[in-house]
């Protein structure tokens, strides 16, 4: 299948940016600016990978408006990737940041099911989580620990958070964002 992530190094950590799946690319950006890249991709399930230079890079860009297209969209979508997660970092309240981290990465997995019936594998650890949305890991815990107690996520034998149903969390956030619920 193949899965990489990207890894920034901040304040001494590596954090996670992005898991990637099957047909992604990656170091786009530091072609497309002839500059450095400026995060670590990690291979952490067996991939294949294609490498290809900025001059063939450019001239697949230029003879194939295909190509063209699917990375001006993918570009996009990470666009408002980015965007999202700046909205979840400027939230107040450090649980509504957890709970849409993990919407976000589920919405963002490669295979998760449209229904959100199959339980989808969030490539991230509860420290993970807590890194990329500034809140401490306890309050991370404190989260799962309602999410597991409601059967909307558990985690796996490797620490990953594990979605077992989608659809409920969106309900329980719903059910957060109503006035005078959630509180306490």
């Amino acid at each position: 299948m193949g899965v990489v992530q990207i890894l920034k190094h901040v304040g001494g950590h590596d954090r996670p940016l992005a898991t990637l799946g099957k047909g992604e690319f990656v170091g786009e950006m530091a072609i497309l600016n002839a500059r450095p890249r400026t995060a670590t991709a990690l291979v952490l399930e067996r991939a294949r990978c294609l490498v290809i230079d900025a001059a063939i890079l450019e001239q697949m860009l230029t003879t194939n408006a295909e190509i063209a297209i699917r990375l001006v969209k993918k570009l996009a979508r990470r666009l408002d990737s980015a965007d999202e997660m700046i909205q979840i970092l400027l939230d107040p309240d450090p649980r509504a940041r957890v709970l849409r981290a993990l919407k976000r990465h589920a919405e963002n997995t490669a295979g998760a099911a449209p229904d959100g019936q199959a339980p989808i594998v969030i490539r991230a650890t509860l420290d993970d989580l807590a890194g990329q949305v500034g809140v401490d890991k306890v309050q991370v815990r404190d989260v799962l620990s309602r999410l597991r107690r409601l059967r909307v996520a558990d985690e796996d034998e490797a620490g990953n958070v594990v979605l077992l149903d989608l659809p409920r969390l969106l309900e329980f956030m719903e059910f957060l964002e109503m006035p005078g619920k959630g509180e306490g």
